[in-house]
């Protein structure tokens, strides 16, 4: 999913490890790169590496980078592998100024975008989507001379997700597309710095104050003159954020467009034990996105809940890995049971969701081998059926179980005794929203998405 965090200090003094310490709370976001780029409204400097931002950036390299404004990057590869070219922010330099961009979602017609550039002369370092919005900012920027102009004109050519942070000159910009599918907010502190974050989480770790949400089709933009916001493009007829944010990548302390994720995955849980109920002897987690939710189906149903597989907390996502050996090896890694909570007992599994199943079998199989009399397995998202393009790493309809298999059939593999997933209603009535992008789990895109296919 990537996250992204900016800031800017108008007092003048140093941002570098506020954006650090912003990027460190978004980790949760992506963990195979990380990079910063700093300026003082002239030139950029940047630096940016694999691995976690704790081991991207050491105090050398950060006592080396200075900058009253800047941006920063984690990344989780959706298009372009896990390479060092393709870590974030990009920089493009131009004869009107330089400018660095990082970027959170998936640019469904990249590809076509990307020949078009290449055929004008454009030569590009890495092969992510993110390297062509910059691409095209520049060249916008060169045909109009104003950044805000460039913005709108980019964003009738490209078509999908995208959140950006961007250095111009001496400006901060913020901009979440007309659809508002992936997250993005405004905080402040209280030397008066503002900060631009994936998260309202990047926030409260350098004690910022959530301000408010950006909003959909909005640009923000922080110089020395002040906060302005512009409106691009048309208002959109229906805003369709991701519900996988609440559902499992955001942070749970996170507030996204104002609803507390934390609130939403106990209610979700909730509206689950009343749609699914199930007899058992304990309710458990798969650590650590089903926990939320599995107090609220422990508290609806009045079944004791226990922690019966403890997470090794040095061990990153797996889902977010970016091959199914990684993916198994994590597994083994990241869960142990406690047996004596186990053994002989019919436990109720709560997870979240289940994309390609093949993690929530290893799951199934460690709680069996542990002694469990029985294994209930109840989700807390509703069936995912159709492929992510807007960027969730799950691009195959056949990589999905749900989308081939019943529920019986699914059951089977999965090796449990009933398993049972939260509605289309459910999920919505717990978020409290209904517009979201649910495309995983309806087939139904908000947005054309025939050029993924196409000029290939």
């Amino acid at each position: 999913m990537c996250g992204i965090f900016g800031a800017y200090s108008f007092s003048g003094e140093d941002v570098v490890k506020k954006i650090y310490y912003g990027l460190y709370a978004l980790q949760h976001r992506g963990q195979e790169g990380a990079g910063i780029a700093v300026s003082n409204g002239g030139s950029i400097y940047s630096y940016k590496g694999l691995g976690l931002v704790s081991e991207v950036f050491s105090k050398k390299v950060i006592n080396s980078l200075r900058g009253q404004l800047g941006i920063g990057h984690v990344r989780y590869s959706t298009t372009g592998g896990t390479l060092l070219e393709n870590c974030q922010p990009f920089i493009v330099n131009s004869s009107l100024g330089n400018l660095a961009v990082a970027h959170n979602g998936d640019i469904l017609n990249s590809h076509i975008l990307r020949k078009e550039l290449e055929k004008q002369g454009h030569i590009f370092t890495s092969s992510t989507d993110s390297e062509v919005i910059a691409h095209l900012l520049v060249k916008e920027l060169l045909r109009t001379g104003d950044i805000i102009q460039s913005i709108e004109e980019v964003s009738k050519r490209i078509i999908g997700a995208y959140s950006l942070v961007i250095l111009y000159n001496n400006s901060l910009i913020a901009v979440r597309d007309p659809l508002g599918f992936k997250p993005l907010c405004i905080g402040r502190d209280e030397r008066d710095n503002y900060y631009i974050s994936s998260e309202s989480c990047g926030l409260d770790v350098i004690n910022g104050e959530l301000i408010r949400d950006v909003y959909p089709g909005e640009v923000i933009v922080i110089n020395r003159d002040g906060i302005e916001t512009y409106r691009i493009g048309e208002e959109a007829s229906k805003v369709s954020t991701c519900m996988f944010e609440y559902v499992y990548f955001a942070r749970p302390d996170s507030i996204i467009d104002g609803i507390c994720v934390y609130n939403v995955r106990r209610k979700l849980g909730e509206i689950l034990a009343r749609e699914e109920p199930c007899e058992g002897d304990i309710v458990s987690p798969v650590p650590d996105s089903g926990v939320i939710s599995a107090i609220g189906y422990s508290e609806e149903l009045g079944i004791p809940y226990y922690e019966a597989l403890v997470k090794n907390k040095y061990v990153g996502r797996t889902f977010i890995l970016p091959s199914q050996e990684e993916r198994d090896i994590a597994v083994r890694l990241k869960l142990n049971p406690v047996k004596p909570v186990i053994e002989g007992k019919r436990v109720i599994l709560i997870d979240d969701s289940i994309v390609r199943g093949t993690t929530s079998k290893r799951i199934v199989d460690i709680v069996r081998k542990a002694g469990a009399r029985e294994v209930h397995l109840r989700v807390s998202s509703p069936r995912i059926i159709s492929p992510c393009y807007y960027g969730i790493d799950m691009p195959t309809k056949e990589e999905l179980i749900a989308s081939s298999k019943s529920l019986e059939e699914i059951r089977r593999y999965l090796n449990v005794d009933s398993l049972g997933y939260l509605s289309i209603q459910g999920l919505t009535e717990g978020i409290g929203r209904e517009d979201l992008c649910l495309a995983c789990v309806t087939g139904e895109y908000p947005t054309d998405i025939s050029c993924k296919f196409c000029c290939r």
